[in-house]
């Protein structure tokens, strides 16, 4: 049986919210879809931040609620925080806009 306490949105999110204060080896058993995925906790995560659920290369997208929200800046292991640490965030940035997405207006 998954644990309560991470939870994952969509089954391409590669990260879990943390729903409760973790401590560093705590292992957990995490629901993905159908699939149910065991991890060990890397170290102390803070009730709301995120845990890796794969492992997630260099440069790949980081998924949560089935959204980019960024690209791991340096290898990020399965059981690892992710945060601004391991993750070039991609909010906002006009700059990594592409064709036919939103761009300033500049009056």
């Amino acid at each position: 049986m998954p644990d309560r306490y991470l939870k994952v949105v969509e089954n391409s999110d590669n990260v879990a919210t943390v729903l409760r204060d973790v401590e560093a080896n705590e292992t957990a058993d995490v629901e993905v879809g159908e699939e149910v995925r065991t991890i060990t906790v890397a170290e102390d995560i803070d009730f709301g931040h995120k845990v890796a659920i794969e492992d997630i290369p260099e440069g790949d997208t980081v998924y949560k609620y089935g959204l980019s929200i960024g690209y791991a800046s340096t290898d990020i292991a399965a059981g690892d925080r992710v945060h601004v640490h391991n993750v070039d965030s991609n909010y906002g940035r006009g700059d990594l806009a592409g064709d036919g997405q939103a761009q300033a207006i500049h009056e």
